[in-house]
């Protein structure tokens, strides 16, 4: 489901296991992947990693620089037709997610966030993105 884009009801046929099962082993497949990887991977920098990404970024010639920021969109082929004017824009042309990324110059990722419905270019998603309130919250 999460390779592919299917709906759970799709998967009945193709390896025998009902709506509901596969919705239940995603559940946990997901559940699983956060439990192993949460506390190394899928966290914040806290104030010595801050510090750390500080210090490499002026030895870079960035003083104050974090990481990179970037964001990408992925073509989104099974956009629910309703659901196509939020999610394209006039450059693109049809439907994407907009997907934000900061990385450290070892490709470390330390922020990611998807745009929401109607955040359909780039400034849009950093303007509803969490990245700078948090920085400035200290959160």
């Amino acid at each position: 489901m999460l390779a592919y884009g299917c709906a759970a009801d799709i998967l009945d046929e193709y390896v025998q296991i009902g709506e509901s099962t596969a919705i239940e082993s995603l559940k946990r497949f997901c559940d699983a992947i956060i439990g192993i990887f949460e506390k190394q991977y899928l966290r914040k920098p806290d104030k010595d990693d801050v510090a750390k990404l500080l210090k490499e970024g002026e030895d870079r010639g960035f003083p104050g620089m974090l990481g990179s920021l970037d964001c990408m969109h992925w073509h989104w082929k099974n956009c629910p037709t309703a659901w196509h004017g939020t999610h394209t824009n006039g450059f693109k042309r049809v439907p994407t997610l907009i997907l934000e990324i900061v990385a450290s110059k070892n490709l470390w990722i330390w922020h990611a966030f998807f745009g929401m419905d109607g955040t359909n270019n780039d400034v849009n998603v950093l303007d509803k993105s969490p990245l700078f309130d948090d920085l400035v919250n200290d959160r």
